[in-house]
């Protein structure tokens, strides 16, 4: 179907040459038939001629409905004013009218048409049918053709407006993928932060310990050495992982990416503290630990790993105190607490304060709250996580 811009009087879409066809061999179907049908049990006579030349020229006037429909009909209505053999263009013109243009415009077309055949049947008057019926079935016949061509109009219209709606849905999922994509490579940012920023950590104070106790024995040193080694290549597999997923158009799916930690994993993580030489108290009171959700597991690991990372770059030496307790319908509380080193002890370049900034923002996405502040010569972090019953 054909669609024209409503409320322009001129379209520079043409119609196909099957379109065009269809339409002259309706219109000449018509005006054939209506030409026979008026003159058949007539003799001939000078309106013959008329009605002839009239039909013939409404014939080649109906292409135009296509380019000025409005126009055209114009024209044919004159014409059905004066012959019959015009009336099947003239109604057709009416219809083509009402489905392209403006109700007011197609009103006083419609209502011109009226008028063209009242004044045609003045003079050419139907015998089977009085004046007075014979005008209100050709007021009615236009009425017919209004609602038609509303009604054409309406639809096409509404399916005007489906088709938009449903290129901004295609668009609109696609910014939602884009979106995802983007939260995604963000939350994969932040996991990477967390591990390597716990995992050099580790390798810090274990090149530190070599570096101030060169007098340890031959197997502490190469013990502590080969502690670094491994801690170095976990931390490249680790960012060449990270990396690959980045480069990757498709967020990653659970079968192919690392399996995330749980509540499970905190006191493995408290040993590697510990074997780096650091003293960590740890403390939990965590119901059916196993049961927590895995955002609520992932999210008390992180903050526990950047409670010990934070510990081991700005106070090495000192205890630390880790405390879990919780369960379901209760929440989690977590507490990591360490006193504050008498000088300054993360190396140099060494920037601090991001990794809570985005755990902060972490917690606050699981719903909970974060609060870090140092408190009598003591840094306390704190985490309080919902968890549902």
């Amino acid at each position: 179907m054909h669609r024209f811009p409503l409320g322009s009087e001129d379209c520079d879409r043409r119609p196909g040459l099957a379109t065009t066809a269809v339409l002259l061999g309706v219109s000449g179907v018509l005006t054939a038939a209506t030409i026979l049908g008026w003159w058949s049990g007539r003799s001939p006579g000078p309106l013959l001629a008329l009605d002839l030349a009239a039909g013939a020229l409404s014939w080649l006037l109906t292409p135009l409905m296509w380019w000025r429909p409005v126009a055209s009909t114009a024209v044919l209505t004159v014409l059905a004013a004066v012959s019959p053999a015009a009336t099947p263009p003239a109604t057709i013109g009416a219809l083509q009218v009402a489905r392209r243009r403006r109700a007011a415009v197609a009103v006083a077309v419609a209502a011109a048409g009226v008028a063209a055949h009242a004044v045609q049947g003045v003079w050419r008057s139907n015998g089977g049918m009085s004046y007075g019926w014979w005008l209100a079935l050709v007021t009615i016949g236009y009425g017919a053709l209004l609602g038609w061509g509303a009604w054409a109009q309406a639809r096409e219209a509404l399916i005007r407006s489906l088709h938009e709606r449903a290129r901004r849905a295609e668009a609109e999922q696609g910014r939602r993928v884009a979106e995802a994509r983007m939260l995604e490579r963000r939350r994969i940012a932040r996991e990477m932060h967390d591990v390597l920023a716990h995992r050099l950590s580790l390798l810090a104070t274990f090149a530190g310990a070599m570096e101030y106790r060169p007098d340890s024995s031959p197997e502490r040193l190469s013990q502590a050495a080969g502690v670094v080694r491994d801690g170095v290549h976990q931390a490249l597999e680790e960012l060449r992982e990270v990396i690959s997923l980045l480069r990757d158009d498709e967020p990653p799916d659970g079968e192919n990416s690392r399996p995330q930690p749980v509540l499970a994993d905190v006191p493995r993580l408290v040993d590697e503290s510990r074997d780096a030489g650091a003293e960590v108290l740890l403390r939990e009171a965590v119901d059916e630990p196993g049961e927590a959700p895995p955002s609520v597991a992932r999210t008390a690991y992180r903050v526990v790993q950047e409670g010990l990372t934070n510990a081991r770059r700005h106070a090495a030496g000192q205890p630390v105190r880790v405390a879990l307790r919780g369960g379901p319908g209760a929440g989690l509380e977590i507490d990591v607490r360490n006193a504050l080193a008498a000088e300054r002890t993360t190396p140099p370049g060494w920037s601090g304060g991001a990794g809570l900034v985005g755990l902060t923002e972490r917690v606050h996405l699981a719903g909970g709250r974060l609060d870090h502040q140092v408190v009598d010569g003591e840094f306390r972090l704190h985490a309080s996580i919902p968890w549902p019953a």
